[in-house]
């Protein structure tokens, strides 16, 4: 990805997660945006729709997701995860169930981050959701981890879920939680703490 597309890709994100409403602009079902809408925008107005298609193709970390509506007539993009605007989520989001719920789930995070997330839990912040990943991180990229986190944090989800906290998985695979008090997830579901590099169980 040139420094065009890095740019066009961080410009859209934001709009998409963060700045819709400060931009003016309105969901439609499942999060979509028109993208001749976000064309209109001063940010925007030296790409097209072709540029937009190829930001979504090529992200490697699955951000984003196209739809064309009124038989192919409107392109509409979304961001699949991350928002910290209100966005209706049915058509956005799949909620997960013991059936399909991984046992245990996993969060990155840095090492100045670990004693207040032992004391008050995991917390979404500014997000919607706090992220997760299904699956151990490697070092291939992985959405829903920052490529930069120090420490992962295995979460007992199954149990999580029983005792009533809700999940939900991204088209691109990041499981999502909402957390409960204070939009968060109690420390009392970590199970393992691990060190990324170089690898070494903490707890």
């Amino acid at each position: 990805m040139n420094s065009d597309d890095t740019k066009l890709s961080k410009s859209l994100s934001w709009l998409l997660r963060h700045g819709a409403a400060k931009e003016g602009l309105t969901f439609d079902d499942g999060g979509f945006i028109d993208v001749d809408k976000i064309l209109k925008l001063n940010q925007f107005r030296d790409y097209n729709e072709s540029n937009i298609l190829k930001i979504v193709a090529e992200n490697d970390k699955k951000r984003f997701s196209v739809r064309y509506k009124n038989n192919g007539d409107r392109l509409q993009v979304r961001a699949n995860q991350g928002h910290t605007i209100p966005v209706e989520e049915e058509g956005l989001l799949t909620l997960l169930t013991d059936a399909n719920l991984p046992k245990v789930i996993y969060h990155g995070t840095y090492f100045s981050k670990l004693e207040s997330i032992k004391t008050n839990g995991l917390m979404r912040m500014s997000r919607n959701h706090i992220h997760f990943v299904s699956k151990f991180p490697t070092e291939s990229v992985t959405s829903g981890i920052r490529q930069n986190s120090e420490i992962v944090i295995a979460v007992d989800a199954l149990q999580a879920w029983k005792d009533g906290y809700k999940f939900y998985v991204s088209e691109n695979e990041v499981v999502l939680s909402p957390g409960k008090e204070k939009g968060a997830i109690q420390a009392k579901y970590i199970t393992e703490v691990w060190q990324l590099n170089p690898l070494k169980k903490l707890e």
